[in-house]
Parts: C-alpha cells; sequence; structure tokens
C-alpha cells in the first residue's frame, strides 16, 4: 500500500464526519521545525495557512504544547483555536485572554522556581545550558551549546538534585524540565481539552516521548466509549525516538509531511 493511500485510510474516519472531530497536533518538530535554539521556533506561513483551514472545518482544533499555552498562541499566531500548555497545566480557550491553571500545579510553581534558581548558576551558564521560565516548569536546554556532553552532565546533575529535593524531573530531546511533583502530561491536557464534548473521532500528531502520553490518552478514551476512533501519529526525523515510531498508527516525514496531512484533512 502507497503512503498516500495509508493516509487516506487513516484519516477516512475523521474526514468523514468533520462536526465530530478533533484535530490535536503538538508544534515543535511537529508545526515547527526543530531549531538551533527553543525561542527562535516558528510555524511557517504555509503550515499556519493548512492549520486554519483545518480549524475552519473540524469541531475542535488544538496545539498541545510543552511551552506555555500563551507562548503556544503567539508561535502559531491563531486565536481560534485552543492551546494546551506546560503539558497539561494550562488550558487557553479560542479566543482566551487568561490560560485556566490547574490549581494543584499553581501550588508548586514558587517551589520549582526557587530549586531552578539556585541549580543554575554561574558554571552552569558558562556550559551555555539555557534556562526557559514555563511558570509552574523550567526547562533546562544544552541543544547547540559548545560541549553538549558536559552541559548535559551538568544537567543530569540538577535532575539528581532536583529528585532528592522531590520535584518531578521529564527529559525531552537535550532538554530537562524540572516539574512540581503533580502528574502532568500532553495525555491528561488532551483528555482536559476533549472532556464533554460529543466527538466519534480524534487524531494527534507529535515527534517525541512526550507525545506517546497522547496517543495514550485518546487511545483510553476510546477504550472508555468517549471516542469510536484515535488516530496517533508520529513525525519522522533523523532524531525520532523509537518508542514513538513503535507507538504509532501513521509516519509522515517531518513538519513537511504535516504540512501534507493537513491540506488533506482540508480536502473535502
Amino acid at each position: 500500500m502507497s503512503a498516500a493511500a495509508t493516509l487516506a485510510e487513516a484519516l477516512a474516519p475523521l474526514r468523514a464526519d468533520p462536526a465530530r472531530a478533533a484535530i490535536l497536533l503538538d508544534i515543535d518538530g511537529t508545526l515547527a521545525p526543530i531549531v538551533r535554539h527553543a525561542d527562535d521556533a516558528a510555524v511557517p506561513e504555509a503550515t499556519r495557512a493548512q492549520l486554519i483551514a483545518v480549524a475552519r472545518r473540524y469541531a475542535v482544533v488544538g496545539c498541545i504544547s510543552g511551552r506555555r499555552s500563551a507562548t503556544a498562541r503567539q508561535m502559531v499566531s491563531l486565536g481560534s483555536i485552543a492551546y494546551v500548555g506546560n503539558h497539561g497545566a494550562e488550558l487557553l480557550e479560542p479566543g482566551g485572554t487568561q490560560p485556566e491553571i490547574d490549581p494543584e500545579v499553581a501550588r508548586h510553581e514558587q517551589r520549582v522556581r526557587d530549586f531552578a534558581d539556585a541549580a543554575y548558576t554561574t558554571g552552569v551558564q558558562r556550559l551555555r545550558v539555557r534556562s526557559e521560565d514555563k511558570g509552574s516548569i523550567v526547562a533546562l536546554h544544552w541543544r547547540g551549546a559548545p560541549d553538549e556532553g558536559a552541559a548535559e552532565s551538568a544537567v543530569r546533575e540538577i535532575a539528581e538534585r532536583a529528585e532528592a529535593e522531590g520535584l518531578w524531573i521529564h527529559w525531552g530531546r537535550k532538554v530537562l524540565e524540572l516539574r512540581p511533583p503533580v502528574e502532568l502530561n500532553k495525555g491528561r491536557g488532551a483528555r482536559r481539552l476533549l472532556d464533554g464534548r460529543d466527538l466519534a473521532a480524534a487524531l494527534y500528531v507529535g515527534d517525541d516521548m512526550t507525545d506517546l502520553d497522547a496517543f495514550a490518552g485518546l487511545r483510553a478514551l476510546v477504550e472508555e466509549g468517549g471516542l469510536g476512533t484515535a488516530v496517533c501519529v508520529g513525525v519522522r526525523s533523523d532524531e525520532t525516538p523509537a518508542p514513538l515510531e513503535e507507538g504509532a498508527d501513521l509516519l509522515v516525514d517531518g513538519p513537511a509531511g504535516v504540512v501534507e496531512l493537513l491540506r488533506a484533512l482540508a480536502t473535502q
């Protein structure tokens, strides 16, 4: 079977009834190409145009990101869709001005900040590890550091101290997240966004280990009877984690493949 035929087959349940379908997407590495510095990431205009077309057709369209929800919306530049930020800790509804913060997460925000401030020493900064303030989560990036090995070693030492102090950690592609001790993941975020909606099918597209939680969240909704069909799409790159390839129903090649997927969804 050709890749095009496989894509058409996978998308058929969503395209059959857009009024009862949800389209959910990661941003970095999915809608936006991975770049050396995370702050430089952007969604290309060609991708955004297809996303706008999809948003006009489907009942629920949203981005689920590890970034803050406001940052995610700024990157995508589309206010008519929903944004779930910080791996489910924030929900910014279409047209909303302030995200809804999970109260349990908010209680630990200062604790995470205090630890991160103390851990981000001059020595760590000299290794060009970059700190990203995400409110209730602080991320430490070492992609592009002059000596990535030394930078990663320093970050791993921070991770050990964080766990010893009762914080939770999460590893991504050349990034460590320092998190409050609360169960946070994109699956929880997806379920929160879809809760109470009468939907027959939902699709999620992502490129990293954190996206496996979104896959699991949609599949759990199918098992519980809240969805008829879940389609889980992995975005392939030279850094694709093996578990993502194994867990996906379908693979597309990079953000360019995501554009083709969006175009197929938008076609009537």
